[in-house]
């Protein structure tokens, strides 16, 4: 349907919810991100017309369509959970690390051999297991820093025991104690640490932190959507309310202009009766 096809008709708030809600269903089954979702119902409650909310859902399936299937090819995405990225067995995508006035890295998705070897000399490195895969149920990172430092970054649900040994530095043992999921890795960090230290840390992976993030905002976005059909609907009752007053004012107002007019009209007579009375004398 083109622009010109739409009526030019103003629409009503029945309407604008309408096209909320299929808005809404579209952010659900990810046909919307959160950005385009916030845009678009900026857009709807804005809309005065039909012809400016026809283009907004125009993309959108219709609420009790179903959308064709579409046939991907592509293999699946290598899944999450523990069972599939703990394989007894395979092979460390790297196995060793040095940096010496320099740094290294081993992040994002890379295989985490059954041991890491690392050394540091008046340099740093980190070790990022949140998307990594396990080459067994056990892996141990030794860590040699001289005067330099190593970071070690485990995702939640992974056991942590560290063994090292510091002089004039030291090792941190503040992730220690928390039991593992069922399934997950053990962490062993061990190595020397001389006028440096080792460091471990827990963070969510960046996928669950934009998960997270998303869902706080689209939290956000539907307090904010609630809030303002409760403040239409309460304008709604105000206008009624307001309208109801004036009829009933008005009403009041006429009656009482008939009985002022009957009132007068009444001394009106009587006066007019009053020099009769005194001519009869």
């Amino acid at each position: 349907m083109t622009d010109d096809a739409v009526p030019d008709l103003r629409a009503s708030d029945a309407d604008r919810e309408r096209v909320a809600a299929v808005l809404r269903d579209a952010l659900a089954e990810g046909r919307l991100d959160m950005d385009e979702f916030e845009e678009r119902l900026d857009a709807t409650y804005k809309a005065r017309t039909y012809r400016e909310l026809e283009p907004i859902t125009r993309d959108l399936p219709a609420p009790g369509v179903t959308a064709p299937a579409v046939s991907l090819s592509k293999a699946p995405e290598q899944g999450d959970t523990w069972a599939d990225r703990v394989v007894p067995g395979s092979e460390g995508t790297s196995t060793w690390a040095v940096a010496v006035m320099s740094g290294f890295q081993r992040k994002g998705r890379w295989t985490a051999p059954r041991r890491f070897n690392c050394f540091t000399f008046m340099g740093g490195g980190q070790i990022d297991l949140r998307e990594a895969n396990f080459a067994d149920r056990e892996v141990v990172i030794n860590a040699v820093a001289i005067m330099g430092g190593v970071d070690v970054i485990v995702p939640p649900g992974v056991e942590v025991v560290v063994r090292g040994f510091g002089l004039m530095g030291g090792f941190d043992h503040s992730e220690e104690g928390e039991p593992g999921d069922p399934g997950a890795p053990r962490v062993i960090v061990t190595g020397f640490a001389f006028w440096g230290g080792v460091g471990v840390q827990r963070k969510l992976a960046r996928a669950e932190k934009q998960r997270l993030r998303e869902e706080r905002r689209r939290e956000k976005l539907e307090r904010k959507d609630r809030q303002g059909r409760q403040d239409r609907q309460e304008h709604g009752r105000e206008l009624d309310a307001s309208s109801s007053g004036r009829a009933s004012l008005d009403h009041g107002g006429l009656g009482h202009g008939y009985g002022s007019f009957d009132s007068l009209h009444g001394r009106h007579g009587e006066e007019q009766r009053e020099p009769r009375r005194d001519g009869d004398r």
